[in-house]
């Protein structure tokens, strides 16, 4: 399979793949009510009289989730609609008080913008994003608590959602896992979402078709509530494959939604697809227009961090690293601050490899967070100062760097408690060059005669002799210079 097209038994198809990110807005209330948002509490805890849908309570909209709104639009480059429509969704579930949710159709609050992923081999490519509207969460079927019943917890009822809607613009299960992946930085950047798949406070429904390549869209299935990014590369590569393996014999696909099976690794049937006019969209008669003001979007403009794409470019040209090691840096709000606080006033190239390599090597296998770690910035800034300066080598730094991890001790603390430091006095390097060329004096005799590959050989044994804290450079200087005779 190449990143465009998949091989079936009767030749090259195409996928052709959109998604509908469900992003939870980070915010203290609900959409429509005072009520919590919070993860984790106890079932039925968290809701009011509005989310449970009482007859004569109102909704009163939460500005700080508009505004929350308003800044992912901006962080996709989308168009703010200064004028949005609220609008009552009719369907019937059990955890759905109302019998209707409180969306956007027609009029969204964000219009077009775009998302730029990065591909190997140094490519981008701009995904476009139709919309992002906001509406109200459903409350929560739980199947697993009763043989025989269904309980209900209406604790996200209510809960502010931000639908961010792609175009059909992914042609393979990669790029749709790079365009979650930079969305969810995104928005993590912003502060406005989480992004804790595993929590559902973002969850993700594919939409994929296939077709030969070049010809017009074929039919479409959605599948919902894909709830991590692996789940979404695996739901698209299997449903492209239900849909090639039906087309190839002769069949035709129908429009449906279904759902990922992660037990057995297969999409199924749940519903045949809804279309807009089956939910009878119609404005809120409880909510006005709502209209935003220039000098309100302009505040809200003014507040933004700096993104991943803009660091990316600054980190590329202030520390002159690689557009692949910005990327690893920058994908993170987090590890971009610590690389940052890491990198001032030294060797960006030497701190961005060790941040990239020896930290997060430690950190991934600790299970700790970044805030957790034993070493910060400033630790870690002071051991790539000792490289540096000379006093310690690329190995010895290792094994600091391992025992600054275990005591949580600087640099500097460790090398004095550990007689670590780097031995740069060049008559100590000689004195056990000449003891190491007059214990061998028959391997200097064969370099000498034309063995240049033994010259790896008195390097190792002048480190060994002094236990690895001998300056390299100045080793291999003062090497060359004495068995050149």
């Amino acid at each position: 399979m190449t990143a465009a097209t998949i091989q079936g038994k009767t030749g090259p198809w195409e996928m052709v793949i959109g998604l509908e990110v469900h992003a939870q807005v980070v915010a203290k209330a609900k959409l429509f009510s005072g009520a919590a948002a919070d993860f984790g509490a106890e079932p039925n805890s968290q809701v009011s009289l509005v989310d449970a849908a009482m007859p004569g309570m109102l909704p009163v909209i939460n500005a700080y989730c508009i505004e929350q709104a308003v800044k992912t639009g901006l962080g996709i480059a989308g168009a703010i609609n200064r004028r949005s429509i609220f609008d009552r969704k009719n369907y019937f579930y059990a955890d759905l008080p109302a019998g209707y949710q409180i969306s956007q159709y027609s009029d969204p609050i964000v219009g077009r913008g775009a998302v730029t992923i990065d591909l190997p081999g140094g490519v981008s490519k701009v995904i476009g994003v139709t919309r992002l509207h906001l509406e109200q969460d459903a409350g929560k079927s739980l199947h697993d608590r009763h043989p025989t019943l269904t309980f209900v917890d209406l604790n996200r009822s209510g809960v502010a959602l931000m639908e961010i809607v792609s175009e059909p613009d992914m042609r393979a299960p990669e790029e749709a896992a790079l365009y979650l992946t930079k969305l969810r930085s995104i928005l993590r950047y912003l502060g406005t979402c989480d992004g804790n798949m595993e929590e559902g406070s973002m969850r993700c429904d594919v939409n994929v078709s296939v077709r030969r390549p070049g010809e017009d869209l074929g039919t479409r299935c959605e599948v919902k509530n894909v709830n991590s990014i692996r789940y979404v590369r695996q739901a698209i590569e299997h449903e492209a494959g239900r849909q090639i393996a039906i087309l190839e014999a002769g069949g035709g696909i129908d429009q449906e939604t279904r759902l990922w099976d992660p037990v057995k690794g297969e999409t199924r049937s749940m519903r045949s697809k809804e279309e807009a006019h089956d939910y009878r969209y119609f404005p809120d008669p409880d909510l006005l227009p709502l209209v935003l003001c220039e000098a309100e979007v302009a505040r809200i403009e003014g507040s933004m961090p700096e993104l991943p794409d803009a660091k990316k470019a600054r980190f590329v040209a202030a520390y002159d690293l690689s557009a692949y090691d910005a990327g690893v840096l920058v994908a993170d709000r987090e590890t971009a601050d610590f690389y940052e606080g890491v990198a001032r006033g030294r060797d960006a190239k030497l701190a961005a490899n060790w941040v990239a390599g020896d930290f997060f090597a430690f950190l991934n296998k600790s299970g700790k967070a970044l805030a957790e770690a034993p070493v910060d910035a400033g630790r870690l800034g002071g051991l790539i100062d000792l490289i540096g300066d000379g006093t310690l080598s690329g190995r010895l730094a290792k094994e600091v760097f391992e025992a600054m991890w275990e005591s949580r001790e600087s640099a500097l603390q460790v090398v004095e408690r550990l007689g670590l430091k780097q031995i740069s006095d060049t008559g100590a390097i000689e004195a056990a060059i000449d003891a190491v060329m007059a214990r061998e004096s028959g391997k200097v005799a064969e370099y000498r005669s034309g063995k240049e590959k033994l010259f790896g050989f008195f390097v190792g044994q002048v480190m060994r002799a002094t236990a690895g804290k001998a300056n390299p450079a100045l080793v291999n200087d003062l090497l060359k210079r004495k068995l050149g005779g």
